[in-house]
């Protein structure tokens, strides 16, 4: 009887403890983006690799990570990111958007071509944002 009483608590304890791991993988991401918002992008920083770490397919923290990247003006490591975003899920709109105004930026311009139609071929929420692409990049090909 005290086995089956001791199995059940250590049931009970591990049951409870698997749950708080659940609710804080699943908090670091909600806490990143909330720093994110406040612009305190050292702390969200944080919060986001955490997620990573938990979830190592976490789309929206690698995006999140570009984006800091992006402010902290680490053009490299942004780029990563929006890999990393690309290859867990080719079609995300936002990560080819912002890989587009990069390529741009670092005058890479056939492969900022090859984005906004790839852009065109997936939008379905940014698809105004392709006019807008196609304006930069013609304007730095003219600055060349």
């Amino acid at each position: 009887m005290k086995k089956n009483l001791l199995i059940i608590f250590v049931s009970f304890i591990l049951l409870n403890l698997s749950e708080t791991v659940v609710n804080a993988k699943n908090s670091y991401f909600e806490d990143g983006k909330k720093l994110f918002d406040n612009k305190n992008y050292k702390d969200s920083k944080f919060y986001f690799e955490k997620d990573i770490v938990f979830n190592p397919k976490s789309e929206n923290s690698y995006l999140y990570l570009a984006k800091i990247f992006k402010e902290e003006e680490k053009n490299s490591l942004e780029e990563n990111n929006l890999i990393t975003v690309l290859l867990l899920n080719p079609k995300n709109e936002e990560a080819i958007y912002l890989l587009t105004l990069l390529n741009i930026k670092n005058s890479n311009f056939s492969k900022a071509k090859e984005l906004i139609v790839t852009l065109t071929s997936v939008c379905e929420k940014l698809c105004s944002s392709k006019a807008e692409l196609q304006v930069k990049l013609d304007s730095s090909l003219k600055s060349e």
